[in-house]
């Protein structure tokens, strides 16, 4: 199963449209961004601003004859398979003993029971062969059931009404030395399936379904059991409709071409999916571009195979170490073979492009659930992902513009060396960094971790932006987490971050400014990090003398009773940092904690309704752009103290006992 990559580098140019969602008052705003990247091998995006069903259209073309139609007025010839033998009625195919061969273009509908035999399809003149799947079973011991060797395309109608079964051996005979054929359906040329009955392929020697050139399904229920790889296609596997049901015990979904960049992609724009595959559930070599469809996809065995890391002394999470730089002993769980090939156990993967339209997705992977060695874009869908290690990896750039994100497990939550959140509705749990924006080996797979990634940005690309959206992270380690800076211009962002003093709510090397939206961000305090001096929106950054409960309310209100925010942490806080276009220098507000809401929430946050007071923390008023809070009042930041390290913890930080990052701000002295 070792692939090796077709791609140095993608470069993209994203502009994307994106709604800002405001904390309290609900309007929007428009807004455009746009990210490029240079590498040694400069591929373009093919994506960019166009919609996924927009470049499925310029990528795959589909002519009349992939959509089933009537066959009866095409002078068709009938194949009767009779146990040993067969009988033809028409011309074009002749029968010896078991093995049926058809060597002219046309149509031939089969039916019958073939107890150990072969259709083989070989057309001189590279015609289309359309072969009508009338109610058959076809077994082979020791080859395929169907061996199309030579044609222009081969077209497999699916009769409806019919079940059709086709079972290979274990072991065959007379095998090229280009490994042909390797499937119980296997086409040399182009393969189309279509139709409304039923296939049922048993691939007892390698793969279920395979073409060597382009495979379009347009229909069809087709359920795969293998022993290897479900349907694979090599120039491109496209699909436009059909119910597909894989058991495998290799990849569930593939398209193989690796030495052409403009090939090996696969392409959904509808159907329903149901694959278990041991190793990758969808698999290209280039894109995996999905407009639509339904998709039910556990690969390794779903989450609970994930990789068990543990990490002794002061690592990992709910430590200051467990990352690169730090003095660690990790203990790992793990395959013999820790090459990523030979583990992979992804849900989507592709060296090239992943684009999301649309489509529902509950995907339960022991690796990572979406991952892209390049770009990931996603303008649409529902996705349900519980993961053994990242939900949504990409090594270069990632974009959402739009979609519901709900991550329920996962290492780290969301992960890319540049990555921009224009919209849609995101919830992330992870066991270490929510948002994660990485540089050099990720963090996650270090010491040969299954699914090791590596990033491609140099540290000035490496930044995440925030223009919109509604996004909740729940992090054990941090939650939004930059080795470079980040920036923020409209959305709602909420972290509930760690318990633990050795990771924060926010880390970042670089700056954080804030142009807008609204962000409320909760944890420790022992490395708490708050938005840059350099924001044009105020925010306020509180430490408390000692941890508050978890479900003790945070008010936040101005002189004349107006709610700014009202939230309840989901766990236990000892600092909160809040932005929010309603803050505003020279005035007074006041801070308190308990209380009741009778407004709507949402991942604990309130919004309308009244708000009952509490306990009264501390009155203040801001005259800078970040005002920093202890229960005695206002304060003064503290600087030069032990920083975080933006996500690559090592030891202190990633250089160890080192100063802040630059303009990275820590909490003040306690009172």
């Amino acid at each position: 199963m070792n692939r090796k990559s077709i791609y140095s580098k993608l470069i993209a140019a994203l502009l994307c449209t994106s709604f800002l969602y405001s904390c309290t008052r609900g309007t929007t705003t428009n807004t455009d961004t746009s990210s490029d990247t240079t590498t040694e091998q400069t591929i373009a995006s093919i994506i960019g601003d166009k919609s996924i069903s927009t470049v499925i259209s310029e990528l795959v073309s589909y002519d009349e004859e992939d959509s089933y139609t009537e066959w009866k007025n095409e002078s068709p010839s009938y194949i009767k398979l009779n146990g040993a033998s067969a009988t033809v009625e028409g011309s074009g195919a002749e029968v010896k003993d078991s093995t049926v061969t058809i060597t002219e273009a046309g149509v031939y509908v089969l039916s019958g029971k073939l107890d150990d035999g072969q259709i083989v399809v070989e057309v001189e003149d590279k015609g289309t062969v359309r072969l009508v799947l009338n109610g058959v079973e076809i077994n082979n011991s020791n080859s395929s059931s169907i061996y199309s060797k030579k044609a222009g395309k081969t077209i497999v109608s699916l009769e409806e009404g019919t079940e059709n079964t086709l079972t290979d051996g274990e072991e065959y005979t007379g095998v090229s030395t280009d490994d042909e054929p390797s499937a119980a359906l296997f086409s040399k040329d182009n393969l189309t399936i279509n139709g409304t009955g039923k296939l049922i392929v048993n691939g007892n020697y390698n793969d279920g379904i395979k073409s060597k050139d382009d495979f379009k399904i347009t229909g069809g229920d087709i359920e795969v059991t293998s022993v290897d790889d479900g349907i694979v296609g090599r120039d491109l596997l496209a699909i436009k409709s059909g119910s597909i049901v894989i058991n495998a015990s290799g990849d569930g979904v593939k398209a193989t071409n690796d030495t052409d960049i403009t090939k090996g992609f696969i392409a959904i724009e509808g159907g329903k999916f149901n694959i278990e595959a041991d190793q990758d559930g969808i698999q290209a070599e280039t894109y995996v571009l999905i407009n639509d469809g339904e998709f039910n996809i556990t690969s390794g065995g779903g989450s609970v195979n994930g990789v068990t890391k543990t990490d002794n002394g002061m690592g990992g999470p709910g430590g200051f170490g467990g990352k690169q730089g730090g003095n660690t002993n990790t203990q790992q769980t793990s395959e013999s073979n820790s090459t990523e090939d030979a583990t992979s156990k992804k849900g989507l993967k592709a060296s090239g492009e992943i684009g999301i339209g649309g489509g529902n997705f509950n995907i339960d992977s022991a690796d990572d659930s979406v991952h892209s060695n390049n770009s990931v874009v996603v303008n649409g869908g529902d996705l349900k992902i519980t993961s053994g290690d990242d939900g949504i990896h990409s090594d270069t750039i990632m974009v959402i513009n739009d979609g519901n994100i709900n991550i329920t497990k996962s290492y780290e939550g969301i992960e890319s060396s540049d990555i921009t959140i224009n919209g849609g509705d995101i919830n992330v749990v992870a066991s270490d960094d929510g948002i994660n924006v990485a540089g050099g080996n990720d963090g996650s797979s270090i010491n040969g971790r299954p699914g090791e990634n590596n990033f491609r940005s140099a540290s000035s690309d490496k930044k995440l932006t925030i223009n919109g959206g509604y996004v909740m992270v729940n992090a054990s380690g941090d939650g939004l987490d930059s080795n470079g800076s980040m920036y923020m211009t409209g959305g709602t962002v909420i972290v509930s971050g760690p318990t633990n003093d050795g990771n924060a709510s926010l880390d970042y090397d670089g700056t954080f400014d804030v142009t807008g939206g609204c962000l409320i961000a909760y944890g420790s305090s022992g490395m708490a990090q708050t938005t840059s001096d350099s924001s044009t929106q105020n925010s306020v950054i509180m430490t408390y003398n000692s941890s508050q409960a978890a479900g003790t309310m945070v008010h936040l209100q101005d002189s004349d009773g107006n709610t700014i925010v009202t939230i309840t942490p989901n766990k236990a806080y000892q600092s909160i940092v809040i932005t929010s276009p309603e803050l505003q220098k020279d005035k007074t507000y006041t801070l308190y904690t308990g209380g009741s809401s009778t407004g709507t929430e949402k991942n604990g946050l309130y919004t309308n309704g009244k708000y009952t007071a509490g306990t009264k923390v501390v009155d203040f008023s801001i005259s800078n752009s970040v005002t920093w809070l202890s229960e005695s009042g206002v304060t003064e930041a503290r600087t030069n103290q032990m920083g975080p390290g933006g996500g690559q913890q090592g030891g202190m930080n990633k250089g160890g006992m080192q100063g802040a990052p630059a303009d990275g701000q820590q909490p003040p002295t306690k009172q």
